[in-house]
């Protein structure tokens, strides 16, 4: 394992052969928090950010972080000290964004299913818009505004019917997707929504995916509701945002996404100089580099076909290898010069599915080694579970050379809170 490798990644390189992200020393937050950790850089976070808001200088815009991807309460608080608004899928990362402190003119509802109660939290804090995906939608948003006695802002998200090319998994933006409304019915819905006293249309909004590393779909989804945005403007319908949503990839093994400020300097050509704040929803670009989560080698052991590394980490605490067949850079936290060896990276949970890595060369694994899996900052710990009794891991934020815990380890007690 080379210096030159681990400086791929942002904020990583081996210093005197051992792995440190920002200034901290990785081995140390493993001898001093335990294994599995997840470890987020604030300086890989507020760079992502600032490269989203220099490329969109001079013109009307939100940046709104996509919390799904990571809902940590410290990232959270960091985005919005730096002006960021937030686009949330239920009421519970509603509760989350508020407690991190996020105006609610910040906030943008998407999601598919909305409960009333949902709604009327998210009307009653004044939230910018709802991003509705049905008719049935609109028409309960609108009944609930009513009773309220308050009027609702809202988009609607456009299914324009575009292949981001990404794994089919993570497709939002085809036909075949539960996401928005179709290309081809929305005209017709925003103009009896427009009518409606109890709703102001303010937007128009779409997603097409996530992990999308060729410019393509973005561009064709960007012409659809700019073409949408002067139809609706010429029939007296008043535009105000135009949000293209999230979905840019970042390099986990190969891939090669464009860079933040050429992704989003191609979206605004399209755009042009229409009058419309422009708001954009990324996720994973903004968290995925950002984190590192480290496991620890509890055994070893070959068979006459495979060596099997077993871990302390497995799907219940990084689970996008387990259902997207999803790559995670893998690389140890010493510097060694053991021979490379052709392993399967596997997790303590009883399903042949929890494995974090397949047929990966890595500096023949010890018993107690700790790993540090990369690229995990996105849909890491907010999808962990508690399968099998698994407390989640802690969080840990640095700060150049100093760290901080974010997030306790879970405790057994904590696995049966509120049982009886």
């Amino acid at each position: 394992m080379t210096t030159i490798e681990a400086l791929r990644w942002p904020a990583l390189e081996y210093r005197w052969g051992e792995l440190h992200f920002e200034d901290v020393r990785l081995s140390q937050l493993a001898e001093a928090c335990g294994t599995p950790a997840y470890i987020y850089s604030r300086r890989v976070l507020c760079d992502n950010y600032r490269a989203y808001e220099q490329a969109l200088e001079g013109r009307p815009h939100l940046v709104c972080y996509a919390m799904k991807a990571n809902g940590n309460l410290a990232l959270l608080r960091i985005l919005a000290e730096l002006g960021a608004g937030l686009d949330i899928v239920s009421g519970g990362e509603l509760y989350r964004a508020r407690r991190a402190g996020v105006p609610a003119d910040r906030i943008i509802f998407s999601g598919v299913s909305k409960t009333d109660r949902e709604i009327e939290e998210a009307l009653t804090a004044g939230i910018l818009m709802f991003n509705v995906e049905s008719a049935q939608e609109l028409s309960v948003i609108a009944d609930i505004a009513g009773r309220l006695g308050k009027v609702a802002r809202i988009a609607l998200r456009v299914n324009p019917d575009i292949d981001p090319g990404t794994h089919p998994k993570i497709t939002t933006g085809m036909k075949t997707n539960k996401f928005g409304i179709d290309v081809a019915e929305v005209h017709d819905l925003y103009l009896d929504a427009a009518r409606d006293p109890r709703l102001s249309v303010v937007g128009i909004q779409a997603h097409i995916g996530s992990q999308i590393t060729s410019r393509r779909p973005h561009h064709d989804a960007c012409e659809r509701l700019c073409a949408l945005l002067d139809k609706l403007r010429a029939e007296g319908v008043v535009i105000r945002y135009l949000s293209l949503g999230g979905g840019l990839g970042i390099t986990y093994h190969d891939e090669q996404p464009p860079e933040i400020g050429a992704f989003v300097a191609d979206l605004c050509a399209i755009v042009g100089d229409r009058d419309v704040t422009l708001i954009m929803e990324p996720g994973r670009s903004l968290v995925g580099h950002a984190g590192v989560l480290l496991s620890r080698v509890l055994y070893t052991k070959s068979n006459d076909c495979k060596n099997f590394v077993m871990m302390d980490a497995g799907m219940t605490d990084l689970i996008r290898p387990s259902i997207y067949d999803a790559y995670h850079p893998i690389l140890p936290l010493r510097e060694n010069n053991r021979p490379p060896q052709l392993v399967d990276v596997e997790g303590p949970i009883c399903e042949s599915t929890d494995v974090l890595a397949r047929n990966r060369h890595l500096p023949q694994p010890r018993r107690g080694d700790v790993l540090a899996i990369l690229c995990a900052g996105a849909y890491g710990f907010c999808m962990a579970s508690n399968y099998n009794d698994h407390p989640r891991p802690c969080e840990i934020l640095i700060e150049g050379d100093r760290w901080r815990l974010v997030r306790a380890r879970e405790t057994y007690e904590d696995l049966v809170r509120g049982e009886e």
